[in-house]
């Protein structure tokens, strides 16, 4: 049966995995700007840093003793620096299944040239086998896997006596996800993401556990300065007070505190989530009902609530004709699989996402699908 044209379009039709959709209600003009063109050393430079590394801390509901810092080159950034700054001392667990945690196992083993390095993977759309992490090492992994659609299930896994320390890329999990703040020593995350602020900066987390490693270890290999986390053997306090390593761009911290107060307007970090949680239940249903899409993460239980990945029942020609109908009719930007994962969809649900959007585009899915397939 032949499925009519679709009137209704999505209000905003933006479903990109980064940048992310803004805020619901978001205008430009509404950001305080005082601290354009002013120094960010200067008194209203460095409050402003401040206050969103303090609304940060508020809202995620951080441990005492963990310190929130703004770094250059967003969560990439974050993910070097702290890989530069603290592996080397004890062996490394590197768990990944998509493409982002295989780049980190690959700048550790041929960037930093480690050894005793292990990989505890799984192909896209399933979840490896957690419980090989050894609590005597490092362990890095990805909370939510951006490119697979995939993450963990909590953070059973991890020792509450572990020796070495966790660092988690929490990147697309952050404010949408629940995060067992006790059991992350680091944790980076760009607010580009799920926030949907502007690119280039990220955020680093650290546990008491984390400073103490950086104070009491010095890398063998030279340290760039935009990487240095210590001077002299002790934490520069100085970066998770407001004084960043180099310029940030106050405009983006404007935006970055916007979307935070935001965040604090809509009931705080438990409704951003919520608020995603009630998206990925959208495209759950649509996708119960239909045969021929399917999410890649196989098991509900993994399937991310912000980069909802899909397959589709069709080519990787016909893929291609199915993204570009809805963009050219203007319900769906920026939707297709990440250029390493399988051909499919990735459809951001995080909560700056309204939930009327995605039921907008549900019938422009099966709209599309019966144009490229017939």
């Amino acid at each position: 049966m032949s499925f009519p044209q679709p009137i209704i379009k999505p209000a905003n039709p933006n479903f990109s995995s980064g940048p992310c959709a803004k805020r619901p209600g978001y205008d430009i003009n509404q950001l305080d700007l005082s601290a354009l063109g002013r120094s960010h050393r200067s008194n209203i430079g460095k409050d402003a840093l401040q206050k969103v590394i303090s609304d940060t801390a508020e809202l995620l509901q951080l441990p005492e003793g963990y310190r929130v810092g703004i770094v250059p080159a967003s969560d990439t950034g974050a993910m070097e620096m702290i890989m530069w700054s603290m592996l080397g001392p004890r062996a490394v667990d590197v768990c990944y299944w998509e493409s982002f945690g295989q780049g980190w196992y690959a700048d550790i083993t041929k960037q930093l040239k480690l050894d005793n390095v292990n990989q505890i993977t799984a192909d896209y759309g399933q979840l490896p086998d957690l419980s090989k992490v050894n609590p005597a090492n490092d362990c890095i992994f990805t909370w939510n896997g951006t490119t697979s659609g995939v993450k963990v299930k909590n953070g059973d896994f991890i020792a509450d006596d572990r020796e070495g320390l966790t660092i988690c890329d929490a990147t697309s999990a952050v404010f949408a996800m629940e995060m067992p703040w006790e059991k992350l020593d680091v944790t980076t995350f760009s607010w580009q993401k799920v926030l949907g602020g502007e690119g280039a900066h990220g955020i680093i987390i650290l546990s008491p556990r984390a400073v103490k490693r950086l104070e009491s270890y010095t890398p063998s290999w030279p340290m760039p300065k935009i990487f240095r986390l210590t001077a002299g053997g002790k934490l520069i306090e100085g970066i998770f007070k407001g004084a960043t390593i180099n310029t940030p761009s106050m405009l983006c911290v404007a935006d970055y505190q916007d979307a935070l107060d935001w965040v604090k307007s809509i009931g705080g970090v438990e409704q951003s989530i919520q608020k995603s949680q009630d998206n990925l239940t959208v495209l759950s249903k649509f996708v119960a009902k239909n045969e021929w899409i399917n999410f890649l993460a196989s098991d509900e239980a993994t399937r991310s609530n912000t980069s909802v990945c899909l397959s589709l029942d069709l080519t990787d020609e016909q893929i291609k004709q199915f993204i570009q109908v809805l963009a050219d009719n203007q319900v769906a930007f920026d939707i297709g699989a990440y250029k390493d994962a399988p051909s499919g969809l990735r459809i951001w649900c995080g909560s700056t996402v309204e939930q009327s959007n995605l039921e907008a585009l549900i019938p422009w899915l099966t709209w599309a699908y019966q144009q490229v397939s017939a």
